[in-house]
């Protein structure tokens, strides 16, 4: 597998760490509270979006990475977001916040900005920059706003009503959402936050039939109060390779007005080899083409399905990548058309990566090893 298989292997982890990191979790280190009373699902979320926020918040910070053998990927035991790791956090009372997670090797961190997310992976040494649209939520406030908001949601997930308990010794409530349909291997995802604060305490993912969560963030300690500029701003090294990741080659939802075959034609106008972008891959139509550039390389994004159950296919120029010729714990060796590929498949998702003709392919969702062998064989 390529030495990219880490930075890969990091965006399934990233809408966690980016939800912690958004309103991360409280832990008191006083003494434990009661359990909240009983409330509606959605009271509780409302009572929660209208607590007074503080001038900011800090803390520390747990995160389990159980998704993968970290043995399993090149250099992923020195990886703080592949092995898992304890951290810090700082949110600022506007909204900015940065997460690190912290390893002799250097630290991992998540900024969050407004609707612009920073990913620094340490043991790559390089920073992915890409929006969030995460500017809508929260929009809906008061009970009918609110009721609107969950009934959208609830279309195509079930939530389980507030579970009132204590987390990390505070009073908190839990809810449990599951996608109805299109969820891939997901089976469940947990959030509990503070009663009095609204603050979430713990973020959890669960992949189908397992009882144990593969992601987890939760807090461990916290401290109320300002937070420094610098706190929240990214710490990077300055030779750190930055990969930006454009929406349809760098024009908001431009190219999906234009078309897929316009939208087809403006990323290839800009890639230095052949765009593999059939109409369809593993019974998965395609939905979206964006550009990619790392450095001074152009490659391109491409999204099949829609939902958890997505596909989505990396190209990019291929260099010395040191592409494995001998296996690795957890790495299956196949052949795609005659080119040897290696494939990691874990409990919510697989990767499929493999060279041809100078280009570097990666299939990566949330579906069996099949479907994703299959998407690999129609490029």
């Amino acid at each position: 597998m390529t030495r990219s298989l880490p930075r890969l292997l990091i965006h399934v982890t990233a809408v966690v760490l980016v939800l912690a990191g958004a309103a991360v979790a409280i832990a008191s280190r006083s003494d434990a509270d009661e359990p909240p009373p009983a409330k509606p699902l959605a009271q509780a979320v409302n009572d929660a979006l209208s607590a007074p926020r503080p001038e900011g918040v800090s803390g520390r910070i747990e995160f389990s990475n159980r998704l993968v053998d970290a043995a399993a990927v090149p250099q992923g035991g020195e990886n703080p977001l592949l092995s898992g790791a304890s951290g810090r956090f700082w949110v600022a009372g506007d909204g900015r916040a940065r997460l690190e997670l912290q390893s002799p090797a250097g630290d991992a961190q998540v900024r969050l900005d407004g609707d612009r997310i920073e990913l620094y992976d340490p043991a790559t040494n390089t920073a992915y920059v890409g929006d969030v649209p995460l500017g809508k939520l929260g929009e809906d406030r008061g009970p009918l706003g609110l009721q609107r908001m969950l009934a959208r949601l609830t279309r195509g997930f079930d939530l389980s009503e507030a579970e009132p308990g204590t987390v990390a010794g505070k009073a908190a409530y839990t809810v449990r959402i599951a996608p109805r349909h299109d969820g891939g291997l997901l089976g469940a995802a947990e959030v509990a936050w503070d009663a009095a604060h609204g603050l979430p305490l713990r973020a959890a993912v669960y992949a189908q039939g397992e009882r144990e969560p593969v992601l987890e963030v939760k807090a461990t300690e916290l401290d109320f109060g300002p937070v420094a500029e610098s706190d929240v701003a990214i710490r990077r090294p300055a030779d750190a390779k930055v990969v930006e990741i454009e929406d349809d080659a760098g024009t908001p939802s431009g190219h999906q007005r234009m078309g897929k075959r316009a939208a087809a034609n403006a990323v290839q106008a800009e890639l230095p080899f052949e765009l593999a972008a059939p109409h369809a891959v593993a019974g998965l139509p395609r939905r979206s083409i964006r550009t990619l550039r790392s450095g001074d390389d152009t490659g391109a994004l491409v999204t099949y399905g829609k939902g958890l159950g997505a596909l989505m296919v990396i190209q990019m120029p291929a260099h010395d990548s040191g592409l494995a010729r001998s296996g690795a714990p957890g790495l299956q060796e196949l052949s795609i058309d005659g080119t040897t590929a290696h494939e990691l498949a874990t409990a919510l998702g697989t990767i499929v990566q493999f060279e041809r003709d100078g280009v570097s392919y990666t299939v990566i969702g949330s579906v069996p090893p099949a479907a994703a062998e299959a998407a690999a064989r129609a490029l």
